[in-house]
């Protein structure tokens, strides 16, 4: 065969290196290198593989959050997806690239054996593993079943034109994927901010165990059923992934004994190496990153005011009151006449994620202290003020000003956290109904622990006639709920709905709200029979249109069925 020219562009994005210069997410491009020359010694397959090092594969905790587009946060436009407005996807085409550059990687990195030991090359081996299930994961999430491909093809290749694999068979392709990762991968705790590790495949592996056996049992019967359906295999493989993560003693849940700053204060740290939770996270420096392709960070000036950017009421009232109890029958709870006495007596999370007036806004040398009420007196006024909900985020904002640049902040964001390690293992635990409280004491508690909330009971859980899921269990209630205040605004919101098969319960037919609108001076938004803003009262006055027969996945493209009309068949809905 003619030698092949491979092109690898990096985004350079500035994640620092233990001990050197360089970044796992800050690379220089390569020149072409000519494959027959190539993954020869350990250097060359790190040099490979730092090309999936991208915010694709680590998403960023967005500006104002990343839980647009569910029930958690909303902006001034309606989601498509949510309002069942999305067609059918005519051109284009299913992004197989990263799959393409990691089977590369495995047809071709033998070449090293000639020269060097395993222990040599090995976590460059594990990250190849933990590239390949990321990819396929992101690709089962959004069209479920899908070709499964593990070696490069050819023009004349006649697996370009195979159908769609189970995505059963998909999900245990992604398990023994990062089953091979966490092999390879080193041990060490490391810095977090250089290359994955044992742990982070592990904790990958408990999210994509998680995330089938899920939607395995809650899809049976309908539409996107799996034949075949063995959730409980999946469960089993998401308890035990994290709890070897636990039982390795190397994370645990951030605490300084703060309880009313120490859940916000996580998400403006300025430095995360020697944090015990975060397990991943992205390190921006100029010094490296400026000025490089596609680089934009700019969290803490683009969250000064709510720029159409804002959390639901749905959100906040799932948080409970300080007595461990619900608002619907907390006595604690003081009704929503203000944000603030809406606040009160609720789990600390809720004026950690959501700023209060009384919270400090922009903190400037040689300047007053500034606070949220200044933008809460503007709400609605236009521009930069326009907040359809009236509920401002807080989580992840950093009132130091010198901390606020546009473009190039230096400010870092987490991409994997041991919070989520425990709230996948409870969660899968009580799904095959083996949760004890002994279970809870080590996940829940600890999270709760941290803000000071009382311990969950599992035999005394206080019933709550507004519980998303009336039909499911008490303890999977809270369980769905504890997830959702923890990782809330942190992008897993529409994964689970997704999972679940939720959006009967929690999309279609409903409307986000927001704020009581009397205390909102001068407001021009819908309102409610009840008082409350209720954005989408005009655009959707039947509320979110989402086809549950349909949008849970995405459509394959008319263009790619015509090149395989035989065997490429399309998702449920988009006939």
């Amino acid at each position: 065969m003619k030698s092949l020219k491979i092109i690898i562009s990096f985004m350079v994005l500035g994640i620092a290196l233990t001990g050197c210069k360089k970044d796992f997410l800050n690379l220089k491009p390569l020149d072409e290198v000519l494959a027959k020359d190539y993954f020869k010694t350990p250097d060359e397959l790190k040099t490979y593989v730092n090309q999936f090092y991208t915010n694709t594969m680590f998403p960023i905790y967005g500006n104002h959050g990343s839980d647009f587009g569910t029930d958690n946060e909303i902006r001034s436009a309606i989601d498509p997806r949510l309002q069942g407005s999305r067609v059918l996807t005519i051109t284009g085409k299913i992004d197989f690239v990263n799959v393409r550059n990691v089977n590369y990687f495995f047809d071709h990195y033998k070449r090293v054996e000639k020269g060097y030991t395993l222990d040599q090359y090995k976590q460059y081996l594990g990250e190849a593993y933990f590239f390949r299930a990321l990819s396929y994961f992101s690709l089962m999430q959004s069209y479920g079943d899908i070709q499964l491909v593990t070696t490069e093809l050819f023009a004349d290749s006649p697996e370009l034109y195979k159908a769609r694999d189970p995505r059963n068979i998909v999900a245990d392709h992604i398990i023994a994927s990062l089953d091979s990762a966490a092999k390879y991968l080193t041990a060490d705790k490391t810095t977090g901010a250089s290359r994955v590790n044992k742990w982070m495949a592990l904790l990958m592996q408990s999210r994509v165990a998680l995330y089938e056996g899920s939607w395995e049992k809650y899809h049976n019967g309908g539409d996107f059923a799996v034949a075949n359906a063995n959730p409980n295999k999946y469960f089993d493989k998401a308890v035990k992934a994290a709890e070897e993560v636990m039982n390795s003693n190397k994370y645990d849940i951030y605490s300084t004994g703060n309880a009313a700053t120490d859940y916000k204060g996580l998400f403006s740290l300025r430095d995360y190496a020697s944090n015990i939770e975060v397990m991943f996270w992205k390190k921006y420096d100029n010094g490296l990153t400026r000025g490089a392709p596609a680089f934009v960070n700019d969290r803490n000036f683009r969250m000064e005011t709510p720029a159409g950017n804002t959390i639901t009421k749905q959100l906040a009232d799932s948080y409970l009151c300080t007595d461990g109890k619900p608002i619907s029958v907390s006595p604690l709870f003081n009704g929503y006449s203000t944000i603030k006495t809406e606040g009160q007596n609720r789990d600390p999370r809720f004026f950690q994620t959501i700023a209060s007036p009384d919270e400090i806004w922009k903190i400037t040398e040689g300047a007053p202290i500034k606070y949220w009420k200044e933008v809460y007196d503007k709400l609605n006024s236009g521009g930069d003020y326009n907040a359809p909900t009236g509920y401002l985020v807080l989580k992840g904002y950093n009132p130091n000003m010198i901390f606020h640049v546009q473009q190039y902040e230096e400010t870092p964001s987490i991409v994997y956290r041991y919070a989520e390690v425990l709230l996948n293992y409870v969660e899968a635990k009580a799904e095959l109904g083996t949760l004890t409280q002994d279970d809870i004491n080590k996940t829940i508690k600890k999270l709760r622990d941290r803000v000071g909330m009382p311990n969950l009971d599992m035999n005394n859980i206080t019933p709550d006639p507004s519980w998303d899921f009336p039909l499911l269990s008490p303890l999977i209630n809270e369980i769905r709920r504890e997830r959702r205040v923890e990782l809330s605004l942190e992008g897993f919101r529409f994964f689970d709905i997704q999972r679940w098969a939720a959006a009967d319960e929690l999309i279609f037919g409903k409307r986000p709200k927001g704020l009581f609108a009397a205390q909102i001076a001068n407001n021009t938004l819908p309102v409610d029979a009840n008082g409350f803003l209720d954005p989408y009262k005009n655009i959707a006055p039947v509320g979110y249109g989402f086809v549950l027969r349909r949008d849970y996945l995405n459509s394959i493209p008319q263009s790619e069925r015509v090149l395989n009309p035989t065997v490429l068949t399309q998702n449920p809905g988009w006939e």
